[in-house]
């Protein structure tokens, strides 16, 4: 009961003194009598209560917090990978062979598998025009599978199969063929013929991959019986060449007037020069003579019509770049007639042509009396392309297709002769085409080699054009 009374009093005194009172008053009135005592509600005062300890909390906020950071970092790498999708997909659509092998130009695109099949997939068949080629100074034939080069295993060849491959590098059927056998080296397999010979199916359809050959030799194959000619024992000095001596050599005329020279690379077939043959682009207006080395030669061989004359189409008047263009006869040269008519040999890929290795160049002398010219000629050799581009020379304009050449002997003029000649060179008792010239008329001047176009560099475009038109 003292408790009530005494809360009943402090009561009264916060009521009337307007302040908070403190627990810790220590002056305290007597307790009223209880005649003044008055029921009410008692007021308690405490202390605020200490914070809930939650041991909880601090963990939960983490886990929180580890929760949100995994969900941004999640939703970033989402959406990386999204943009690096997209720009994977706008590549593949900009770039129409992203999945495969590009036909050419605007010409599409098609799987590797396809590329050398036997099935022409591009709309210009650029997928089986260079399935077939001959390598180095051996010709070891080589077939294009499974994306890489390979040779071909000797059992189970047929002469009809080597018929077949030179069809496919674009030589007519009645181009002569010599097969014969290399001992096999690759560690990469073989293709082995898997059918027998038919000619109507291409011979990358007669062949499969095979890790083993069983006459352990492989096939080595020319295309045309282009080992003749003179030996390498003759004079440096440039002089007039011995009838026989080049048998390659022709005479391309107009109105029986002599423009250029070319060279033989098959019955059907011969290299000139661009500039040349852009003289008169008409065919018709063309004869070629072979075995022609000084004026009265023409009364002796027959005249060649020609069917097709075709300039590469990246010539550059201005630079000479791309000056090359082909022949083609109406009617095959007959090398069996005469031993001073035959062809030389296209250089194979691979071929070791070293920069101090001597070569030799004939060309067509201008005669002074305007009567028909003499055949000249000289041994030179091999200037590399710095030399060939430096300041004193032809300042930068020797590009990748062009070779320089300087006489061995110098003074002997061969520079006075036509444009379109043939610059060849030995190498394992086979005469090489390397080259035909370009700038004749440079070696006149001090310290400016002969330029000659690479034929090497254009092998490809070569073959191609013999392939389009070799039943025209």
């Amino acid at each position: 009961m003292t408790n009530v009374v005494l809360a009943t009093n402090l009561y009264h005194q916060y009521i009337d003194s307007g302040v908070c009172l403190s627990h810790d008053t220590t002056e305290r009135k007597q307790p009223p009598g209880r005649f003044e005592l008055k029921p009410q509600y008692v007021h308690h005062l405490a202390p605020n209560p200490l914070p809930e300890i939650n041991y909880h909390s601090p963990k939960r906020k983490d886990f929180k917090q580890s929760c949100v950071k995994m969900t941004v970092v999640a939703v970033i790498c989402l959406l990386s990978l999204l943009l690096l999708a997209g720009i994977l997909l706008a590549y593949y659509f900009s770039s129409p062979c992203m999945h495969g092998v590009q036909c050419g130009g605007n010409g599409g695109c098609v799987w590797d598998s396809q590329w050398c099949d036997g099935v022409v997939d591009c709309p210009e068949g650029q997928d089986e025009a260079h399935c077939v080629r001959l390598h180095g100074s051996s010709f070891l034939l080589q077939v294009y599978n499974t994306n890489k080069w390979m040779s071909v295993c000797s059992h189970g060849w047929t002469a009809q199969m080597g018929r077949a491959s030179c069809r496919d590098m674009g030589y007519s059927g009645s181009t002569s063929v010599l097969s014969g056998q290399s001992e096999a080296h690759s560690q990469d397999g073989v293709l082995i013929v898997t059918a027998e010979p038919n000619p109507d199916v291409p011979i990358v359809q007669q062949l499969a991959l095979s890790n083993h050959c069983p006459s352990g030799t492989v096939v080595t194959l020319q295309c045309t019986d282009c080992a003749g000619g003179v030996n390498s024992s003759r004079p440096a000095k440039a002089q007039q060449a011995p009838l026989g001596a080049w048998p390659w050599q022709a005479s391309l005329r107009v109105a029986s007037s002599h423009r250029c020279g070319g060279a033989i690379i098959s019955p059907f077939w011969i290299i000139t020069t661009a500039h040349c043959a852009l003289m008169t682009p008409s065919a018709g207006d063309w004869s070629v003579y072979a075995g022609v080395v000084d004026p009265l030669g023409v009364l002796f061989n027959p005249a060649s019509s020609v069917s097709h004359v075709i300039v590469h189409e990246g010539f550059d008047r201005d630079t000479h770049k791309n000056d090359i263009a082909i022949m083609r006869l109406s009617t095959p040269l007959n090398f069996t007639a005469s031993s001073n008519i035959g062809p030389v040999c296209l250089p194979n890929v691979g071929l070791n042509i070293s920069d101090p290795l001597n070569a030799w160049t004939t060309g067509y002398g201008v005669p002074v009396n305007g009567d028909s010219p003499y055949l000249v000629e000289a041994q030179v050799s091999f200037v590399d392309s710095v030399g060939c581009n430096n300041s004193m020379a032809y300042n930068g304009r020797i590009s990748d297709d062009m070779l320089c050449a300087t006489e061995a002997e110098t003074g002997s003029h061969t520079c006075r002769t036509d444009s379109g000649g043939p610059l060849v060179s030995q190498m394992g008792g086979v005469w090489w085409l390397i080259g035909d010239n370009i700038w004749p008329q440079s070696c006149s001047e001090s310290n400016k080699p002969g330029v000659y176009s690479n034929v090497t560099y254009f092998l490809d475009w070569i073959h191609n054009q013999m392939k389009k038109h070799q039943d025209d």
